[in-house]
């Protein structure tokens, strides 16, 4: 076989032109990663300081500026390569029906965390029940709504199946009401009205104002009681235990006194 000439100077050329673009281009995705999250941590303080700056529209934005930088440092990144932007826009520009089609669900997303910015049904540190999750809202990004469980476990729940199903914000209005079942035996159920009245009427967690409701819902032994009473949002599960509480010790109380032989 004949041999193949080999021009060592202009393979070291290549490699020093080529090596040089890679290096760079190394460098640019290194710096615009970092800068990608320094101007997403800026922006998110920036717009915090604003007046009247909600927590989850600051997050959200400070995400886009973090993209945005991201594809500007892309395109950088192109360039030293090689590739000429407008080619890059020609291609893009082709293959865009198959990517919106293969990422129908990833931008049906995105679009659901856009309007769910723009009406923002819930803020971040409220408690909602979505989709079959029940939590508080610790994050709202482009396509995911971040919850945290009672027991301070995380959820994420796709933006699309956020906005498309049926939502319960807890956290909305100021004050709700606590409304629980409550049984006495029949010789026993006005005393155990009285006594829940008066525990209510002492509770520093219940609003005077619609006042609390003790009545009877049932006949027999034993007799089914229900209590409503209306409270601040964030005492809700405290009222609620508190209550629970009170009856269960009164109950034992009373089988104490009843064990308890006659004099």
């Amino acid at each position: 076989m004949p041999d193949i000439p080999v021009d060592f100077a202009v393979m070291t050329s290549l490699a020093i032109r080529y090596g040089t673009n890679m290096l760079g281009a190394l460098l640019l995705a290194i710096a615009g990663i970092w800068l990608a999250g320094a101007a997403e941590r800026t922006a998110h303080r920036l717009l915090l300081a604003a007046r009247h700056m909600d927590v989850t529209v600051a997050g959200f934005l400070s995400s886009l500026v973090r993209y945005a930088v991201l594809a500007v440092a892309l395109v950088a990144i192109l360039q030293v390569i090689g590739i000429q932007a407008t080619s890059l826009i020609a291609v893009l520009g082709a293959a865009s029906l198959a990517i919106g089609l293969a990422l129908q669900g990833t931008l049906s997303n995105m679009a659901a965390g856009v309007m769910l910015l723009l009406f923002r049904p819930f803020r971040v540190g409220d408690h909602i029940e979505v989709g079959g999750k029940n939590g508080e809202v610790r994050d709202l990004t482009l396509f995911f709504t971040e919850l945290s469980t009672a027991d301070n476990v995380q959820v994420l729940i796709p933006n699309g199946s956020v906005w498309g199903n049926a939502m319960t914000n807890f956290s909305k209005y100021p004050n709700r009401f606590v409304e629980t079942k409550v049984t006495a035996r029949n010789g026993d159920a006005d005393a155990t009205i009285q006594d829940v009245q008066a525990f209510l009427s002492e509770n520093q967690r219940v609003l005077s104002s619609p006042p609390p409701i003790v009545k009877k819902v049932g006949y027999g032994d034993p007799i089914e009681l229900d209590v409503k009473a209306w409270t601040r949002a964030a005492d809700t599960d405290a009222l609620r235990y508190e209550l629970v509480r009170f009856v269960t010790e009164r109950a034992k109380a009373k089988e104490r006194e009843a064990a308890q032989p006659a004099e």
